[in-house]
């Protein structure tokens, strides 16, 4: 009680509470003898550090999708760029991928219409399958003649029909001839809700002969835990075997919807067999789109989102190594290979354009581009620069609209441009 009064005294202040003792009085002094008491928060405080997390949370978002908002052309103005000797077949729409026969000069296409394609476009997480079209088809475009021809299927088992998407034309090694189709085809899947389950994707085989009408079933490629979300597919020329991309390592669900934000690398380029079953080639691509082989087993993979090129390389069991990126500056989607070797890349100048505006409107137009790419063998080759890429065409959208594929014949000097919601084939002298 003593020592009580005595810090009493040295605070100055009356130790008298009526109802306390001494021991409480103590806990209620503040200073080295006392409990410090917490005052709540105001509501400003709480305001203010909300702000500076949302901030910080916004500040670290940006930063991470910056890189694809440029190479999406947000900050791009469209040029125009060998466009000035065009026209337009508009016979021919929403034909997502194009595939030049060089021999012929036939260029195959996997069309559909800009309708279903809105409503049922896996790839673009649209899986309304009540919308999709029943009449998908592959045709042939003769540049000589402007004849188109429907080539019709003949005995394809599947009663799911026929949803286009990706495709190669590969002549048989047996027969230069008869000619394998590989189509990826996203068929409605036999059970499920497709919003929950996504679509049942497979790659259907056929074969045909240059200038027939008719494309007979062979066989088809699925497995659905490797065979995932097919975009783009490289066919064997002995018709038994494939590499494909999967756009996403996700049918469908909240890590796939958010993947704008995320930037994962998670895609993948697969590879089947009909002996050896299905199996991943190469894991951790980002954003895996077009694909094409350059005849010398050596691959190239186009990304839909930063534009990067990148380079594989088939290994001896038919998975495929790292060999380098090419920077393009912008996003990419179908790849194509002239008979000169040089590397073509549909150019998305306006991809946000596309997948924001022209899928809900197809008559919205979008800015496309060609760009060429082609080893440095100048200067620049001895300080590192490997690549020339150059924007060999670019138009606002009048003539060319959202084109995904875009195809040269160097033989005949012709440019070939489509795309999955395009409302025309272009053709432009080059």
């Amino acid at each position: 009680m003593t020592y009580i009064k005595a810090v009493c005294g040295h605070l100055h202040r009356s130790c008298h509470v009526p109802g306390t003792t001494d021991i409480e009085l103590l806990q209620r002094r503040r200073g080295h003898y006392a409990v410090l008491r917490r005052r709540p928060p105001t509501m400003g405080r709480l305001f203010s550090s909300t702000g500076v997390l949302l901030l910080a949370v916004f500040g670290g978002v940006y930063l991470r999708i910056r890189p694809f908002l440029a190479a999406a052309g947000v900050w791009r103005t469209a040029e125009s760029i060998g466009n000035g000797n065009c026209k337009i077949i508009p016979q021919l729409q929403a034909c997502e991928k194009a595939v030049l026969h060089q021999p012929t000069g036939l260029v195959y296409l996997a069309c559909s219409t800009p309708h279903s394609r809105a409503q049922w476009t896996p790839a673009l997480n649209r899986l309304n399958a009540s919308g999709r079209s029943e009449t998908d088809y592959v045709a042939t475009y003769d540049s000589k003649t402007d004849v188109i021809n429907r080539l019709q299927f003949s005995a394809l088992p599947s009663q799911s029909g026929i949803s286009l998407h990706g495709m190669d034309v590969v002549a048989s090694s047996e027969d230069p001839s008869v000619l394998y189709v590989y189509l990826v085809n996203h068929r409605k899947p036999e059970t499920g809700d497709p919003w929950k389950v996504g679509a049942d994707s497979v790659i259907e085989l056929f074969k045909t002969q240059s200038g027939s009408n008719t494309l007979e079933y062979v066989r088809t490629f699925r497995d659905p835990l490797v065979l995932l979300t097919p975009n783009d597919v490289v066919g064997s020329s002995d018709g038994k075997s494939c590499h494909f991309t999967n756009d996403h390592s996700q049918k469908t669900g909240l890590k796939r919807r958010l993947g704008l934000l995320t930037q994962l690398s998670d895609s993948s380029v697969g590879f089947c067999h009909v002996d050896g079953g299905c199996k991943f080639a190469y894991t951790g691509l980002h954003a895996s789109n077009g694909i094409v082989n350059s005849g010398n087993d050596t691959f190239y993979v186009g990304d839909c989102l930063l534009g990067d090129i990148t380079v594989l390389e088939r290994q001896s069991d038919n998975t495929l190594a790292f060999i380098e990126a090419i920077k393009t500056g912008r996003s990419s989607d179908n790849l194509a290979i002239d008979a000169n070797g040089a590397l073509w890349v549909a150019g998305l100048s306006d991809a946000l354009g596309m997948i924001l505006r022209q899928i809900n409107d197809p008559s919205v137009p979008v800015a496309s581009s060609a760009l060429r790419i082609t080893a440095n063998r100048g200067l620049g080759s001895f300080y590192g620069v490997k690549y020339n890429v150059d924007k060999i065409f670019e138009d606002p959208g009048e003539l060319a609209s959202g084109s995904t594929s875009v195809v040269y014949d160097s033989e005949r000097k012709r440019l070939f441009m489509h795309g999955i919601m395009s409302p025309h084939l272009t053709v432009c002298s080059l």
